[in-house]
């Protein structure tokens, strides 16, 4: 599957960088990267539709874009040229191969991103891994929802969870979070490809962990109430800060309870329990 990225030119950049990778998140686009200028937006192929984007109108601000298919290949050459390590505070290290390890983070994570998104470079994976250090993992049963190149499923092995399932809709991730999981010493955990609709019907979670997009995450939080266990733990992100109301009610109308929600830049993680 090849991925889209429109490279856009926003004028005046801010709000309207801001305003526009909102909506575009609401359309599926999945990863963003801004620059002085604006930013470039990424979505798969299958969802690509440049008519909705087309219809896109704005009274405080204009923009333009270039919009190019990105072979798979690309994804290669792009990391290794750009990849630096990333840092979770002093809790996690999230590196590739040819960088050394650092000594003052407690968990050290290699990955090979390929052409799988989740590099640990946005700040929603910052969040989910930085909130799962107030979550009991010690032998619990945890569910990683769009796993993307493994690396939540991972830190939940080094911090002691029994069994973990990952899952994700692309092939190459979860090709690419098996391998990841092998670097890692967890090759014991379990990655599938789907979505919420191949969820064990007889298996219960102690935690879940969801970083996908908001739209996915409404469809699906009636399916993750289901497979969570008594007391378990769900971490929602993949959403902008202005979406926290809004889910945060659909959680708790589902029977959801809400512990906390945490920010970053303009990203957010909600902590919920049932």
């Amino acid at each position: 599957m090849n991925y889209i990225q429109y490279s856009f030119t926003v004028n005046p950049p801010e709000p309207g960088s801001d305003i526009l990778i909102a909506l575009l998140a609401d359309l599926g686009f999945e990863s963003f990267t801004q620059n002085e200028s604006g930013f470039d937006a990424y979505i798969q192929e299958t969802f690509d539709n440049e008519d909705l984007i087309k219809d896109l109108i704005f009274h405080d601000f204009n923009f333009s874009y270039i919009r190019m298919i990105i072979p798979k290949t690309n994804w290669n050459e792009e990391w290794e040229k750009n990849f630096n390590p990333v840092y979770v505070d002093d809790l996690v290290g999230i590196r590739a191969h040819f960088h050394p390890k650092s000594n003052t983070v407690k968990h050290d994570i290699i990955i090979t991103p390929k052409m799988s998104f989740g590099t640990g470079h946005h700040d929603t994976t910052w969040l989910v891994s930085k909130t799962m250090f107030s979550v009991p993992f010690e032998n619990a049963y945890v569910l990683d929802m769009g796993c993307g190149t493994g690396i939540l499923a991972i830190l939940a092995k080094q911090l002691g969870a029994k069994k973990i399932i990952g899952i994700d809709i692309d092939d190459w991730s979860i090709e690419n979070s098996i391998e990841n999981a092998t670097i890692n010493q967890a090759s014991d955990i379990e990655f599938k490809k789907g979505d919420a609709t191949i969820l064990p019907s007889n298996e219960t979670f102690d935690i879940i962990l969801a970083n996908i997009n908001k739209n996915v995450l409404k469809k699906d939080l009636p399916n993750y109430f289901t497979c969570l266990k008594k007391n378990g733990h769900l971490l929602l992100s993949g959403f902008f800060t202005a979406d926290v109301e809004e889910l945060t009610h659909l959680a708790k109308h589902i029977g959801f309870t809400f512990l906390d929600s945490y920010y970053k830049n303009e990203w957010s993680v909600i902590k919920l329990k049932k």
